[in-house]
């Protein structure tokens, strides 16, 4: 933030204003666009971050002034592990109500869908027979709990069918897991022991939408090829698009300057020259 003050010239509330800005114009576009998709293996998960402080802090009282939102905050990821396209991604609490709206989201924006698997969290499999019902191919990848096992000695996860037939073979989240490893590297919000983590939540979704709208429809995967997106994997695109790209959505959805159409004369002041 300092360094694009520094560089532009400009105020702090300006830059910041900007990035909500472009975050709300991001989320807007992707609720528009990544609609009616083709998916193949889909894999969800969650990734942890916090707002204006960590959880101990609020739970011992050190925190000064915590606005509501502080502590714990989720992401939910969806990835197609075939397109790499991030289908669905949500902020909420990492319980039953965040994982029902979220799966309902995922739902929403897909035509079809090949398989989803998930991790161990309780609240997946009834949210996702809420949303899906049983016409769908669902598997969990349990993993163990290593906290009193010794390293040598750590069981494999357990690959569980839920609801249909999954392949066996592709019941796993280490397609999703990867793609959380690349929203940490090129984020700074989600650098660990640094002083550059979300305060407000508000700022939070923004980065979060401005991130994957980026990583969708701007940045070639390796994976895939050198000029193709994930978004030109799903067939939702036939280009890259540039960056600048992204300026455009945010100047699309600006309001008109509200200019009056006729303009008064102004008035003289008293005692005014007539020339």
């Amino acid at each position: 933030m300092r360094s694009t003050m520094r560089i532009t010239g400009t105020s702090w509330n300006a830059v910041s204003k900007l990035l909500r800005d472009a975050g709300e114009a991001c989320a807007e576009w992707h609720g528009r666009a990544v609609r009616g998709v083709r998916a193949g293996h889909v894999e969800v998960d969650e990734v942890w971050s916090f707002t204006y402080c960590k959880e101990k802090q609020l739970l011992e009282g050190t925190a000064k002034s915590p606005p509501p939102e502080a502590g714990h905050t989720w992401a939910w990821t969806a990835l197609d592990a075939d397109s790499k396209l991030m289908i669905s991604w949500s902020v909420a609490e990492r319980n039953a109500a965040g994982a029902f709206a979220f799966m309902r989201d995922l739902r929403a924006r897909l035509r079809s869908i090949r398989q989803l698997t998930s991790d161990g969290l309780y609240a997946y499999e009834s949210a996702v027979e809420d949303a899906f019902g049983t016409d769908i191919n669902f598997g969990m990848l349990v993993k163990p709990n290593t906290t009193d096992v010794e390293a040598r000695s750590i069981p494999r996860p357990k690959q569980t069918a839920v609801i249909g037939d999954p392949d066996e073979d592709r019941i796993n989240t280490s397609f999703v897991e990867r793609s959380n490893l690349t929203l940490r590297m090129q984020n700074r919000r989600y650098t660990r022991l640094t002083n550059a983590f979300s305060k407000t939540l508000a700022g939070h979704r923004a980065m979060l939408s401005l991130y994957f709208t980026f990583y969708n429809w701007c940045r070639p995967h390796m994976s895939l090829g050198r000029r193709v997106t994930p978004a030109m994997a799903a067939g939702l695109s036939t280009t890259v698009y540039p960056v600048s790209w992204l300026v455009e959505l945010v100047d699309i959805r600006a309001p008109k300057p509200n200019r009056p159409k006729h303009y008064k004369p102004r008035k003289k002041r008293a005692g005014a020259s007539a020339c």
